[in-house]
């Protein structure tokens, strides 16, 4: 799978994009808000540069997509605002990979950028916005040109799957049945994934340390683990259902059970001590805060259905959210045929399960700060 040129959230204004069921990847953002609110204050007690580079990664699309930059503004324009100073300059790059709803995105511009001028006076003059269109597992920005880089929801996505899964050696012997790690999955599939993220983390910390200014803020939020065990259901079962709902269609013979042996997440939910671990051994910066927070799986929030208004089912919630994000790759593996008929399963499937389950997404959130050079 390539996954640079597969995954991408649901595009456009739809019953299933993205833009309509992200309200979990809100309900992070505004939960990491005060971390956010606390590195850029960090900053601005260390420098009160004229103008600011700040970069968002993985920014997707739809309303998300200019939260966090609103917020950032927000957060610098009441400071300047108290000590009585004009804002800085403000530059601002969003960033996905290539196959993103950017037009949505800029499109939405001119209605951000009105609000900004009569909520703050800062207008297209003193805030300038572009796409970086790219992976951040790779240099997206010059030297030393960034002050703030945030990340939400994004760090999770591998840029590969762990190579040893799509070998010529009969992966589905690997991981028979599963489509990420499971309670089931041999060693050796642990091992894979762990590898992968650390590799991939270890790219995006370097690339980031060459284009971040010395005393530079980073916060990332990311799907992680409590545990060091990585088989445990908080980080990975949402991910076993949706195995078993491929599975019941497998036994319908509606995909070929080699379909589903061999596809396999590009995904990773580390604990904070894999986050640790590759910050001290990349070396160029600081931990300054990291922690967790749960969120609901279907982010609490109460849906109606377009046809009878009455409110979805949490497993419908769960379902949609889930597919806004995935549906790319998996209508690319298991055909566009499916892909009703596999969410309608998977959200059955949550339904039984949180009646009888305590189900939290656990997500990490990181402070950390560029060392000196």
């Amino acid at each position: 799978m390539e996954v640079m040129k597969v995954l991408h959230m649901n595009k456009g204004d739809g019953e299933t994009s993205y833009a309509n069921n992200s309200a979990v990847q809100a309900k992070i953002i505004t939960t990491a808000k005060p971390v956010i609110e606390e590195a850029i204050l960090g900053i601005l007690c260390e420098t009160f540069p004229e103008s600011i580079g700040i970069a968002d990664l993985g920014c997707s699309s739809g309303p998300n997509s200019l939260l966090v930059i609103s917020e950032i503004i927000d957060i610098i324009h009441a400071k300047c605002r108290n000590l009585g100073r004009p804002s800085p300059e403000f530059r601002v790059s969003l960033n996905d990979l290539p196959g993103n709803d950017f037009n949505s995105i800029f499109e939405s511009l001119p209605a951000f950028f009105k609000k900004q001028k009569q909520e703050k006076g800062i207008g297209f003059g003193r805030c300038y916005i572009s796409g970086a269109a790219g992976s951040f597992y790779d240099r997206l920005f010059p030297d030393k040109s960034l002050h703030f880089v945030h990340s939400s929801s994004s760090l999770h996505w591998l840029s590969q799957v762990p190579p040893a899964l799509e070998s010529n050696a009969t992966p589905a012997a690997l991981n028979k049945g599963k489509i990420y790690i499971s309670k089931s999955s041999p060693q050796c599939v642990l091992d894979a994934y762990s590898l992968q993220f650390q590799n991939n983390f270890l790219i995006f910390l370097k690339s980031r340390a060459a284009e971040m200014i010395a005393g530079g803020r980073m916060v990332l939020s990311l799907m992680g683990r409590r545990s060091i065990d990585p088989t445990t259901e908080e980080s990975c079962y949402q991910w076993e259902l949706l195995a078993q709902a491929l599975m019941s269609l497998v036994t319908e013979r509606l995909i070929e059970e080699e379909k589903l042996d061999s596809f396999n997440a590009p995904y990773y939910a580390p604990c904070p001590e894999e986050l640790k671990m590759a910050i001290q051994k990349e070396g160029s910066f600081i931990i300054d805060r990291l922690g967790h927070f749960e969120i609901d799986w279907d982010g609490g929030v109460e849906e109606l259905t377009n046809t009878t208004l009455l409110p979805l089912s949490r497993g419908q919630r769960v379902a949609k959210t889930v597919r806004a994000v995935v549906e790319s790759m998996f209508e690319l593996h298991f055909g566009k045929a499916m892909m009703d008929l596999l969410f309608a399963r998977y959200a059955e499937m949550v339904d039984d399960y949180l009646s009888k389950n305590r189900a939290k997404y656990i997500n990490l959130v990181i402070s950390i700060i560029k060392k000196d050079n």
